[in-house]
């Protein structure tokens, strides 16, 4: 969208969180110039935890961080379970599976 069409003094900014495994919810929101990560998460209208690590293009920060034109704000969620442990218990699950033949 052109700076004339959405206004001056405002930025674009998008909004990503990931309720459970597979999903993204994705909102595009305009929030006046000097708005804070706090502000855009107010602004999606989305019930989010308190507890969620928040980051901007894959960066922590805090919700009083300014954000900048086109930023895009990502709401973390905690881990079930270790990835790591979770490919370990695939690969052993394979194993299993090829030598009982099933």
């Amino acid at each position: 969208m052109a700076r004339a069409e959405r206004g001056e003094g405002t930025i674009e900014v998008e909004l990503a969180f990931s309720p459970r495994a597979g999903e993204v919810q994705r909102l595009a929101l305009t929030l006046p110039a000097g708005a804070t990560v706090g502000d855009a998460i107010a602004r999606s209208g989305w019930a989010l935890s308190d507890d969620l690590r928040l980051g901007i293009w894959g960066r922590l920060c805090e919700a009083g961080d300014l954000l900048r034109d086109r930023d895009r704000v990502e709401c973390y969620r905690a881990l079930k379970v270790d990835p790591k442990e979770a490919r370990r218990k695939r690969h052993r699950s394979r194993r299993v599976a090829a030598k009982t033949g099933a």
